[in-house]
C-alpha cells in the first residue's frame, strides 16, 4: 500500500511487542509502511525480529540535532512562514519538541509520498502528527490503548484535539469505543474497534503436566496489574493448604512493595517475582502453567487496563484464565467457559476462582481449550492486520 507510514515513540520495543507485530505483519500481507521512531531502540533486539525490517526504520535526530536541522531549514527559508511563526510563537513551552520534530518529518514525508501516517497510542507521536497535519495537511490516524485515554496527561494538544484533528482513531476493545463516543460523541463515526493481533503459532498449548500446579501471571509492576491482590489471594490459598506455586513475569516501580508483601506474608519460597522476559520465554512459561491470573484494578486516577494482550497471549496457550471485569476483559474471558471473571479487589473471590481450577484439572483443560479456539477467532495477528489494512485503504474510515 503506498503511501503508508508508522511513527513510533520508540521502535522496536520489548515492551510493545503488539507494535512490532503489527508492522511485520502488514509487510507479510505485502503492505510496506515508511517506519519512522522518535527515539532510538535501547539497542536489545530479539532474535525473532526481523533484521531488514528493523534496519529499515529510520529515528528523528535527538534534541540537539532536531533543534540544528530545523534551525538551518529556516535559515535557508526551507520552510514555510506558517510553520516558522508557529515554533516562534511557541517557544520553548511544554512539548515544543513536537513542533520540530513535525517541521523535520513533514519534509520528509512529502518527498516519499507520504498520504496517511498511523501511531499507538495518544501521545508523543500522536501529538507530533497532530502539528504534521497542521503544517503539511498529511492525514494521521493512531491506535489508542488504556491510560492514554481513561487517564491522559493533559498537553496544549489534548486527547480532544487529537481526535478531532485524526481522520480515525482506533481503540483495541468494545469497551474503549464506547468510552470515546461518549466522551466525544461529535466525532463518534471516527471511532473503530481493532483488536491487538498475536501470533498463535508462536505459543505452544500448555501440556498440565507440572507436578506442583503453577499460577502464572505477567505485566508491568505498577497499581492498575492488582498483582497485590494475587499476592493476597496466594496467601489465602496457602492458609488451605493448597498446592502451588506462582510466578508474576515482569518488573516495575513496585516491585520492593510485593516483595515485601510476599515477605510479610511468608510466601517467598511459593511466590516469584521473576522480571521481565522476551516473548519467546513468555511463550515457554505460558506452556508449563496451570492457570493464567491477572486482577487488574482501576487506579485511583481512573487508569486501568484496557485489553491486556497477555491474556490473549494465555488463552492462544491453552490456559484458562482468571481476572477481573475491567473495561475490556470480558470481551475476552468468557465467564464460565473459557475462565472466571471476579470483582476487583475481591481477594477470596479470586482466590475461590483459582483454587476450583487447580482441583479440576479437567475443568482447566477445558477452559484452556475453548480460550485456545476464542483467540483464535477474535485475536489473530492476520485479521487484525487485514482490518488495519482496509482503515488505511480509506481516508474516511474502513471499507464497507
Amino acid at each position: 500500500m503506498p503511501g503508508l507510514a508508522y511513527l513510533f515513540e520508540r521502535f522496536p520495543a520489548f515492551t510493545q511487542t503488539f507494535c512490532y507485530r503489527e508492522v511485520a505483519e502488514l509487510k507479510r500481507q505485502g503492505i510496506h509502511p515508511k517506519i519512522f521512531s522518535i527515539r532510538k531502540p535501547t539497542g536489545e533486539l530479539s532474535q525473532a525480529w526481523d533484521s531488514e525490517l528493523v534496519r529499515q526504520v529510520q529515528c528523528l535526530p535527538n534534541e540537539e540535532g532536531l533543534s540544528k536541522e530545523v534551525g538551518r531549514s529556516i535559515r535557508k527559508n526551507r520552510l514555510p512562514s506558517s510553520i516558522v511563526i508557529a515554533i516562534e510563537e511557541w517557544g520553548k513551552q511544554t512539548d515544543f519538541l513536537r513542533l520540530y520534530q513535525a517541521a523535520w518529518l513533514g519534509p520528509r514525508l512529502q518527498e516519499i509520498g507520504i498520504r496517511r501516517v498511523h501511531s499507538h497510542f495518544a501521545g508523543m507521536a500522536t501529538r507530533t502528527l497532530y502539528w504534521v497535519k497542521r503544517f503539511f495537511g498529511i492525514d494521521f490516524s493512531f491506535t489508542a490503548h488504556a491510560n492514554d485515554i481513561f487517564s491522559p496527561k493533559e498537553f496544549a494538544v489534548n486527547l480532544g484535539k487529537l481526535v478531532e484533528t485524526a481522520t480515525a482513531v482506533v481503540s483495541v476493545s468494545d469497551f474503549g469505543v464506547r468510552f470515546l463516543q461518549e466522551r466525544f460523541p461529535e466525532y463518534a463515526a471516527k471511532f473503530h474497534r481493532i483488536y491487538n493481533g498475536i501470533d498463535l503459532e508462536r505459543f505452544r498449548p500448555a501440556d498440565f503436566a507440572a507436578s506442583i500446579p503453577l499460577i502464572i501471571s505477567v505485566g508491568r509492576l505498577i497499581e492498575k496489574k492488582g498483582f497485590s491482590d494475587l499476592i493476597e489471594a496466594c496467601r489465602l490459598l496457602k492458609s488451605r493448604e493448597c498446592n502451588f506455586r506462582c510466578e508474576i513475569v515482569g518488573d516495575g516501580p513496585l516491585e520492593p512493595e510485593l516483595r515485601r508483601q510476599i515477605g510479610l506474608s511468608s510466601l517467598a519460597e511459593i511466590v516469584s517475582l521473576g522480571g521481565a522476559l522476551p516473548e519467546k520465554e513468555i511463550a515457554e512459561r505460558l506452556a508449563a502453567a496451570t492457570v493464567f491470573a491477572l486482577p487488574s484494578v482501576s487506579e485511583k486516577a481512573g487508569g486501568m487496563d484496557n485489553l491486556p494482550t497477555v491474556i490473549a497471549e494465555a488463552m492462544a496457550a491453552g490456559l484458562p484464565v482468571v481476572a477481573t471485569a475491567v473495561a475490556g476483559i470480558p470481551e475476552m474471558v468468557e465467564q464460565g467457559k473459557t475462565g472466571f471473571l471476579v470483582a476487583e479487589h475481591q481477594q477470596v473471590a479470586l482466590a475461590d476462582a483459582i483454587e476450583r481450577l487447580l482441583g479440576d484439572i479437567l475443568l482447566a483443560r477445558e477452559f484452556g481449550k475453548n480460550g485456545r479456539a476464542r483467540a483464535r477467532k477474535l485475536f489473530s495477528i492476520e485479521q487484525s492486520a487485514r482490518e488495519l489494512a482496509e482503515l488505511f485503504a480509506s481516508r474516511e474510515g474502513p471499507l464497507p
